[in-house]
C-alpha cells in the first residue's frame, strides 16, 4: 500500500474521532457563542464611546480591528480544540490504541496536525468574516465610519486574522504533543498568547522581548492601522508560523522517542 493512501486512512481515523467526541462539538459552539457575544459587546461599547472621544482617538479609529477583538478568547478556544486533539488520548490511555494501529508515529501526528489545521482555519475564517460583517453593520446603522470588504486593507485584516487563528491551532497541537497533559499545555498556551502580551504596558523596559514575541507580531495583522511596534505584520504571522512549525518538530521528534 502506498504511503499516501495509508496517510489518508489515518487522516480518516482522526477525523472520526474528532466529530464523535461531543466535546468537539461543545468547544466549537462555545466558539460561536464566543465570538458573537464579544463582537457584540465590543461594538455595542465602541458605539456609546465614539461620540466622547478625543481628536487622537478619532484619528485611531480603526472599524475593522474593532470588530474583531473576539480573536483574543477565540485563540483560546482553538487553542484548546488543538491541545485536547493530543492530550485527550493520554488522559484516556487510548494513545496506546492509536499506535497499535498507526506504528509510524509521524503518520498518527501528523494526521492530527492536518485535521486541526484545517478545522482552524475553516472555522477561524468563518469567524473573522461573520464578526467583520456584524460589527460593520452596527456601525453602519450608527451612522460611525465602517470598513467593507472591497477595502484591501480590511480584507487583508480579516483573512489575516483567520490565518493567525489558524497557526494558533498548530501551536496548540506542538504544546500538546509536548507536554501531554491538557493542564501543562493549556497554561503554556494562555502564557504565551495572553499573559505575555499582557505585561507589554506593564514592563517598558522589555520592549526588546515584546518586539520579537511571535502572538504579538501575529496579531498585528488584524488591524488596518500602520503600528509603529510592527511595521510588517504579515513578516509577523509568517514569524509566527515559522515558530510553530519549529515547535511541530521538535514534537514529531520527541512523539517518535517517548514511550507511549
Amino acid at each position: 500500500m502506498s504511503a499516501r493512501p495509508a496517510f489518508a486512512h489515518t487522516l480518516h481515523g482522526e477525523w472520526i474521532k474528532f466529530r464523535s467526541l461531543r466535546s468537539t462539538w461543545l468547544t466549537l459552539g462555545g466558539l460561536v457563542a464566543v465570538a458573537v457575544g464579544v463582537t457584540l459587546l465590543s461594538t455595542d461599547a465602541s458605539v456609546a464611546s465614539y461620540p466622547n472621544a478625543t481628536v487622537e482617538e478619532l484619528q485611531q479609529w480603526d472599524p475593522t480591528n474593532r470588530s474583531l477583538l473576539m480573536f483574543v478568547l477565540a485563540q483560546l478556544i482553538i487553542g484548546v480544540l488543538g491541545i485536547m486533539v493530543v492530550t485527550s488520548e493520554y488522559a484516556t490511555g487510548l494513545v496506546g490504541t492509536s499506535l497499535s494501529a498507526t506504528p509510524r508515529r509521524h503518520r498518527l501526528l501528523g494526521a492530527k496536525v492536518a485535521m486541526v489545521a484545517a478545522v482552524a482555519l475553516v472555522a477561524g475564517q468563518v469567524l473573522m468574516f461573520a464578526a467583520f460583517l456584524t460589527g460593520q453593520a452596527w456601525f453602519a446603522a450608527a451612522g460611525l465610519p465602517y470598513s467593507t470588504l472591497s477595502d484591501p486593507t480590511a480584507l487583508g485584516a480579516v483573512v489575516g486574522g483567520g490565518l493567525y487563528l489558524a497557526v494558533i491551532g498548530l501551536l496548540a497541537v506542538a504544546l500538546g504533543a509536548l507536554m501531554r497533559a491538557t493542564a501543562g499545555a493549556l497554561a503554556a498556551l494562555v502564557t504565551i498568547t495572553v499573559l505575555v502580551p499582557a505585561l507589554a504596558e506593564l514592563l517598558p523596559w522589555l520592549d526588546w522581548l515584546f518586539d520579537f514575541w511571535p502572538t504579538m507580531g501575529g496579531a498585528a495583522v488584524i488591524a488596518t492601522l500602520p503600528d509603529p511596534d510592527y511595521p510588517q505584520p504579515w513578516l509577523g504571522l509568517a514569524g509566527m508560523g515559522a515558530g510553530a512549525v519549529a515547535l511541530l518538530v521538535v514534537a514529531f521528534v520527541l512523539f517518535e522517542r517517548r514511550d507511549a
